[in-house]
């Protein structure tokens, strides 16, 4: 078999500094390019370092292991090959080279490889590379770049070493939402591991309310930033920091607390880029809700086709995602609501809807299951409704509790449970999310759903300042959909 080169060139309208902080990342491409299912670096190795070997995914079942042969930073040049395929591209080798344009702030791209195929194959698999592989990153990464910088706005440059200033949202006391006031704080420069991130959307959640009135009083402080879920730009790095590089969409949902902010310096291992077809405000509202309905679904207890699904809130922030998802996997969803308004909304991702407003859902649940009941419960409802779920569930069901908004939960006998040999589960997003990969996992399951059409949330929007009456919206339970701060 003899080599055949392909070559394909452009020129991107971005300056060369951000083009290649994305592409001198060897596994930059899960985030932009169309054509990548999921990647990892083997080995747990950085995927800056000469020598690291990335396995990866096509979306049409193809696999691929790559190994980066050069990287330079001065030249702006990296070499990698390919080392295992199903594609039959032998003695594959390609080299990316950047250049300035003279002409403006914009970069030149050139794109070249070598390699053999087998006879016959040589245009179908030429062409597979050159439009497939190289056009398509072109014009992908054109688009994740420029989604960066309109979330950036026109600057993403710190002076090195220097605090930045900004305003927050902090908690006076414990109570009303009255005790959320707006100060001016200032962000450190990141430390080796951290980064510090210009934020644009703030997500509202629950566990917000529960902090603020003292419920969950030891996560923040008085005087503290409450918030655990936000999405913006990086505005600088550590020097341990190598998955994230200025100017990068972000989105984060972990501890510590600290979210309610225009500007954050915090632990870069839990942040997260974002691709191209995720705004800002989408991955603010979904990261914290989102990553909880894939744990649940995908973990706890993946449904089995048929089986009955009772979503508590159907029309809120998490029990929209949850009974979008759960329909989509081929499960019977039952939703409760609290109002005809929600319930005629709820209707287009639930398959029955329970207005509940004296709180008693049990005979509608067992009726649209003829008498069996809900094989399994999400319930951010906590001891007010332990009865009627109790009533609701099927012998052997699984109740997930993910939430007390309508009361502590008191003691829970196992003997009780035992009467239908329920499975009761309260787990913390944060125990599932703590290990880096396995939230990049999580994440990417919920990108896919929002990019697939799967999640559709339905957002709304609140000035950072307006925290309060986001509040007051979340706890009265006016709102539907998912709440987000804008900064």
């Amino acid at each position: 078999m003899g080599l055949q080169r392909v070559t394909r060139s452009t020129v991107i309208d971005a300056p060369i500094e951000r083009v290649w902080a994305v592409l001198r990342d060897f596994n930059s491409h899960r985030d932009w390019h169309p054509i990548i299912a999921e990647s990892e670096i083997e080995n747990g190795e950085a995927s800056d370092r000469v020598g690291c070997v990335r396995n990866f995914k096509l979306k049409d079942g193809n696999a691929l292991r790559e190994q980066l042969l050069v990287l330079d930073d001065r030249n702006h040049v990296s070499t990698y090959c390919i080392l295992d395929s199903t594609i039959p591209l032998e003695r594959y080798v390609a080299t990316v080279r950047l250049a300035p344009v003279t002409d403006g702030n914009r970069t030149f791209w050139h794109w070249e490889s070598t390699f053999a195929t087998p006879p016959g194959r040589e245009r179908e698999l030429a062409d597979a590379v050159g439009s497939g592989v190289y056009e398509a990153g072109f014009r992908a990464l054109a688009e994740y770049l420029r989604a960066g910088s309109a979330a950036a706005g026109a600057t993403t440059a710190v002076p090195r070493g220097e605090p930045v200033p900004g305003e927050a949202v902090v908690l006076a006391g414990r109570g009303a939402p009255e005790m959320l006031k707006r100060v001016a704080i200032s962000a450190p420069p990141p430390g080796p591991s951290e980064v510090r991130i210009r934020q644009r959307a703030i997500g509202v959640n629950f566990i917000d309310v529960y902090v603020r009135t003292g419920l969950y009083g030891a996560l923040v402080e008085r005087g503290g930033v409450p918030g655990f879920e936000a999405a913006g730009t990086v505005l600088d790095v550590g020097t341990e920091v190598t998955h994230l590089r200025p100017g990068d969409r972000v989105a984060y949902a972990c501890p510590p607390a600290g979210a309610y902010a225009t500007v954050r310096t915090l632990p870069a291992e839990q942040v997260l880029r974002l691709p191209a077809h995720v705004a800002d405000e989408t991955a603010a509202a979904v990261m914290l809700k989102g990553l909880t309905a894939e744990y649940i679904l995908f973990r706890l207890h993946p449904p089995r086709a048929g089986e009955a699904v009772l979503v508590h809130a159907a029309a809120g922030g998490l029990g929209m995602l949850v009974a979008q998802w759960a329909r989509a996997l081929g499960a019977v969803v039952i939703g409760t609501v609290g109002s005809e308004h929600k319930a005629d909304l709820a209707r287009a991702w639930c398959d029955h809807v329970v207005v509940a407003r004296d709180g008693r859902f049990a005979d509608a649940v067992l009726a649209a299951t003829a008498g069996r009941g809900a094989d399994l419960i999400i319930d951010g409802l906590g001891g007010a409704a332990r009865e009627e779920n109790l009533r609701a569930i099927a012998l052997t069901g699984h109740w997930v509790s993910v939430g007390q908004a309508g009361g502590a939960w008191p003691p829970i006998d196992a003997d009780w449970l035992m009467s239908k040999s329920v499975t009761f589960s309260r787990p913390v997003i944060f125990h599932f999310t703590a290990p880096p990969r396995r939230l990049r996992e999580m994440a990417e399951r919920v990108f896919d759903a929002l990019r697939d059409g799967v999640l559709q949330p339905k957002i709304t929007r609140y000035a950072l300042s307006a925290a309060a009456d986001a509040h007051r919206d979340l706890e009265s339970r006016r709102s539907v959909g998912q709440l987000v701060l804008l900064a």
